[in-house]
């Protein structure tokens, strides 16, 4: 059998590229996967096509790289001054600025020749919108306590996207399932950004952590609720049944519980219930594709 091996440079290299996207950190993927499906699902009332299911699932892999890699293209000055990113690739210098925009281009590329291919028109023009939210996402903690809003609509921008590749139309239920998206993306990413808050005050990056102060929790938690709320709407305009509710209160424990994971403010128990938000978008999607199946 013929073997390739690359010299060891070339494969350090590799390595820092797939650093850069994340490909060893599959956790944004998924956050950004389970909502593309509920839309999926929903669309399509339970059987998507299959070409849509390729479309968006590798969709969601190749803007979550780009995304990671505009962020840290952002970001490389100042990660350099914060424990969980000094030595992240573009920061360590082991890769280049441009190679960081040149691989947000091309992934975006990607994802546009797929929409462009095998979707209809109003999937093609909901993309720019897409692009454009992941392009300035990374700029918004320079100028605004609210980043993790702008990261919510570049996350949930899928919503839509799958929505009209599925039925070339949007409704009523496609909006709400963006609004739950947003607020379920703004709790979570806050949880996210208590871990480096300590780091960001020192240098000056925004983020819902530092705006929200000591009531963070306490929003978070509203969020978190509202979030149910308006996927219980949705239960009841799509006349879902019982599997999906079980979903829903599957979810709304699992957010009980990152309360309890991030009672102390620490670190690590912050950064667990971030983690943990992965579980929670999957009971949801389960809940839904059972019920849409039976």
């Amino acid at each position: 059998m013929l073997q390739i091996t690359l010299p060891t440079h070339v494969h350090a290299h590799l390595a820092d590229y797939a650093r850069l996207l994340r490909i060893d950190r599959p956790i944004g993927t998924l956050l950004l996967l389970w909502p593309t499906y509920w839309a999926l699902w929903l669309a399509a009332e339970g059987v998507p096509s299959f070409a849509n299911l390729v479309i968006f699932t590798l969709g969601v892999f190749f803007m979550r790289a780009a995304g990671c890699a505009i962020n840290d293209f952002a970001d490389r000055d100042w990660d350099r001054h914060v424990k969980r990113t000094k030595d992240r690739p573009l920061t360590a210098g082991r890769v280049r600025a441009w190679e960081a925009v040149a691989l947000f281009a091309g992934l975006c590329l990607v994802s546009f020749l797929m929409v462009v291919l095998f979707t209809n028109t109003l999937t093609l023009y909901l993309s720019f919108g897409g692009a454009l939210l992941a392009f300035i996402y990374p700029f918004m903690k320079r100028y605004t306590h609210l980043p993790q809003l702008f990261l919510g609509a570049a996350f949930s921008w899928a919503i839509p996207m799958a929505w009209a590749a599925e039925a070339n139309q949007l409704s009523q239920l496609t909006w709400l399932l963006f609004t739950a998206n947003v607020l379920w993306t703004v709790a979570y990413d806050t949880l996210y950004a208590m871990v480096d808050r300590d780091d960001d005050l020192k240098v000056g990056i925004k983020s819902t952590a530092i705006l929200f102060g000591d009531a963070d929790r306490a929003i978070i938690a509203l969020l978190q609720t509202m979030v149910v709320v308006i996927l219980v709407m949705v239960g009841q305009r799509a006349e879902l049944g019982s599997f999906y509710y079980l979903g829903v209160v599957a979810m709304a424990t699992l957010f009980v519980y990152h309360q309890y994971l991030a009672r102390e403010r620490n670190r690590e128990g912050c950064f667990k219930a971030f983690l943990n938000n992965n579980w929670a978008g999957f009971a949801v999607f389960l809940g839904l594709a059972l019920d849409l199946a039976f």
